[in-house]
């Protein structure tokens, strides 16, 4: 329940489960593995030898008399002449490519653009410009073809005008209306004395029971 504010409230106490030890909260005890070999002064380790397989000895591969060829050591102690050897062409590499004749592009020798050469001023011929001539507009102002000319029946005397079109048919109404056959002046009673009328019909007696067929 709930404390009320304005009262005075004695103390309670809550009762709970002891909590869980957290891993960082612990410190460690006892239990270091302390090399007995290491003392304060530092480390006092005696010779240790380790017991192991014996190591595989690879054989040493040693080149033999029919290894050498004595007969062609000529050409490097004494003078030879020189010699050619007979092989296929060997494939064209990218980095020894080098550029033909028509990878070049020669300057021209007449014009103004000569290179190395002092030329005389030359001119183009070509259309007017419009950007940048006599006839630019540089205020950007609107001319008179810019507006539009108001019709002078605006503000002078109109002559009448008349339009042609089809004939208008006058409003009415196409309603199908009764004519004087749909009508029976003779059957009125309503308005006019009528002559007593008799019907036929059954009579029923009040004190008659009624014939019921087909009761379960």
């Amino acid at each position: 329940m709930k404390h009320t504010p304005t009262k005075l409230r004695a103390p309670a106490y809550s009762f709970r489960g002891a909590p869980m030890l957290l891993a960082e909260n612990c410190s460690p005890g006892p239990r270091y593995n302390v090399n007995p070999k290491i003392l304060r002064t530092g480390k006092d380790l005696g010779p240790a030898y380790s017991i192991l397989g014996r190591y595989q000895t690879k054989t040493m591969l040693t080149p033999g008399p029919g290894d050498y060829f004595p007969e062609k050591s000529t050409k490097y102690v004494f003078d030879s002449a020189p010699s050619h050897s007979i092989s296929a062409r060997t494939k064209a590499f990218r980095v020894d490519s080098t550029p033909g004749p028509a990878a070049y592009m020669l300057p021209m020798v007449m014009g103004p653009n000569t290179v190395g050469k002092a030329s005389q001023p030359s001119f183009s011929i070509k259309g007017r410009s419009k950007l940048g001539g006599f006839s630019d507009d540089l205020h950007k102002t609107p001319g008179p073809a810019a507006y539009r000319q108001t019709d002078v029946r605006v503000t002078k005397f109109k002559a009448p005008q008349y339009t042609m079109a089809a004939r208008v048919e006058p409003p009415g109404d196409k309603t199908l209306k009764p004519g004087p056959g749909a009508h029976s002046p003779e059957k009125v009673t309503l308005t006019k004395p009528c002559a007593p009328v008799v019907t036929f019909g059954i009579k029923h007696s009040d004190y008659m029971t009624p014939l019921l067929v087909d009761v379960e």
